[in-house]
């Protein structure tokens, strides 16, 4: 397929955080734009205010008249159900209908790709990644998951050139992809209802890696079996990141590379994971070529992402942060980092858990992960693309959590329970709507300031 002889591009499931990346892509290098979500959201409202149509009823009356024509790419998310009657439309109809995966391949491909693989970090390591190539005048596109706050939009960039993209490992979506430069920053199991073992899991990304060409061009962490270029924080590897210390809250520290020892770098997303997903972008912008200081200046301006460890509210005696985690791994790392940086304050949680399958295949993870924190607001799981599970519920997973400060929550009831708390440092968490909730818990927190 011929991007350049497409006039259209029609999605379904543009609200996606992958897929609107996608949509401003396309937007931006001068095609015609819109689409169908099920729900409105914040990034729905964004896209629309820069000119981009959506409608939220599976209507094929709704689809523009327009796009009724040879040179229309339809691209779809595998969340959208096959009874879904636009999709049908333009199946039956035999249009060029394609998943996000496959169009982000298609990009890729003529273009030098670097691909951020892993099961946790992917958003974080390519953002920063994108930003210091950005910031260093490469011609690069890069797409996010996530929102990055120095540029508010999940694109960074419009180059034609250089690409940095997430590989995305559900379902094998990361196949797809023609990288030059990658890396693994983690494989612990997750999607078990798409791959059913975490040895499937395991030999997928095993097939990702083997698509990097030249293995001095494949980043890991030490604890990987891959054949790659090892990234460790403390400990000996090719890239090392060392003398680790907090000066007026950011990481200052040095790194060790193959050919020097870059001193007094600053970065300031707190967390050892956030430092080592940086070192990881460090390491593939080196061999890119990018020189030290651009690099250096790069890792100190950048802001970080919407909804990682992102704070909205921090005061000396109010704390509020907003994190997407939604795997037990994750939490635990927002859990360090908030006691590293807030040691001895009492910390309060709320989490909505994502999916009914992830919850029922990581209850005792969730449940030894929320237990850490001392005390625990439990939200209904969000269902996302699923239908409800039986026995698997958040009472279920309250049952097994140990803290004896925990309770359910409902969302009608959130912002009272929140604003009642005496907890001086309060985490959201999660993958669900809870996100669409925080400009409110924030204002509600506000007042009570």
């Amino acid at each position: 397929m011929n991007l350049n002889q497409i006039q259209n591009v029609y999605f379904i499931g543009i609200g996606g955080i992958g897929m609107s990346a996608l949509a401003r892509y396309f937007k931006f290098i001068g095609k015609q734009v819109s689409g169908y979500d099920k729900t409105p959201s914040m990034l729905t409202a964004e896209l629309i205010e820069s000119g981009i149509d959506i409608h939220f009823e599976d209507d094929i009356n709704l689809i523009p008249k327009d796009y009724y024509v040879e040179n229309t790419l339809v691209i779809f998310t595998p969340a959208v159900p096959k009874t879904h009657s636009e999709w049908n439309f333009f199946i039956e109809r035999h249009y060029e209908v394609k998943k996000r995966a496959e169009v982000l391949g298609i990009i890729t491909k003529d273009t030098f790709c670097f691909a951020v693989a892993g099961t946790h970090g992917k958003t974080t390591t390519s953002s920063i990644l994108g930003h210091i190539l950005f910031q260093s005048g490469v011609d690069v596109t890069a797409f996010i998951g996530g929102i990055v706050e120095n540029y508010n939009s999940n694109l960074i960039g419009s180059g034609k050139t250089v690409t940095v993209v997430e590989a995305d490992e559900f379902d094998r979506s990361f196949l797809h992809l023609h990288p030059d430069i990658a890396c693994v920053t983690s494989m612990d199991a997750d999607h078990l209802d798409i791959y059913g073992t975490s040895d499937a899991i395991e030999a997928s990304f095993r097939e990702f890696a083997s698509k990097v060409e030249d293995k001095n061009k494949l980043f890991i962490t030490k604890e990987l079996p891959l054949d790659g270029i090892q990234c460790a924080v403390n400990e000996d590897a090719v890239y090392k990141a060392f003398n680790v210390r907090i000066e007026d809250g950011a990481y200052v520290f040095d790194v060790q590379t193959p050919s020097e020892i870059m001193k007094d770098l600053r970065f300031g997303l707190p967390g050892k994971h956030n430092l080592m997903n940086g070192l990881m972008a460090l390491a593939m912008a080196k061999t890119y070529g990018i020189e030290t200081d651009s690099i250096a200046k790069a890792l100190a301006s950048f802001n970080g992402i919407r909804r990682r460890f992102s704070y909205q509210i921090k005061t000396e005696n109010l704390v509020y942060i907003d994190d997407y985690a939604h795997h037990p791994t994750e939490i635990n790392a927002v859990h360090h980092a908030v006691r590293e940086l807030y040691p001895g304050r009492k910390v309060l949680a709320v989490f909505q858990p994502h999916l009914f399958s992830r919850t029922k295949d990581f209850v005792d993870g969730f449940s030894s992960s929320l237990s850490q924190f001392d005390e625990v607001f439990l939200m209904e799981i969000y269902p996302a693309r699923e239908l409800p599970m039986e026995g698997v519920t958040s009472e279920w997973l309250l049952g097994k959590m140990t803290n004896s400060n925990k309770k359910i929550v409902s969302k009608e009831d959130l912002l009272a329970e929140i604003k009642a708390s005496d907890a001086p440092i309060i985490v959201t968490i999660g993958a669900g709507d809870l996100g669409e909730m925080v400009p409110s818990i924030k204002k509600i927190l506000n007042e009570s300031i």
